[in-house]
C-alpha cells in the first residue's frame, strides 16, 4: 500500500476529538500529536478506514507525556 497523506487517529484524554486527521507519520507503526502542555502517542491497529474515497491507516490512543521544560 502507498504512503497515506494523512492518518486517522481514534480516542484521546477526555476533551479532545475521538478522530483525528494527521499528517502520516515516517515510522508507521506510532503518530505523536503535539496537544496543549505535551503530546498525545498513538498506535497503529492495522486497520484501515475510508477518508474521501482513500484508504487511510487507523491509530488508536496509547498515552500521553509532557513536554519537558
Amino acid at each position: 500500500m502507498s504512503r497515506n497523506k494523512y492518518v486517522v487517529l481514534v480516542g484521546g484524554p477526555p476533551g479532545t476529538p475521538r478522530v483525528w486527521t494527521a499528517p502520516a507519520p515516517e515510522d508507521q507503526s506510532q503518530v505523536k500529536v503535539p496537544h496543549g502542555n505535551g503530546y498525545e502517542h498513538f498506535e497503529f491497529t492495522e486497520e484501515y478506514a475510508e477518508v474521501a474515497g482513500e484508504q487511510v491507516p487507523v491509530y488508536r490512543w496509547r498515552c500521553r507525556t509532557f513536554i519537558a521544560e
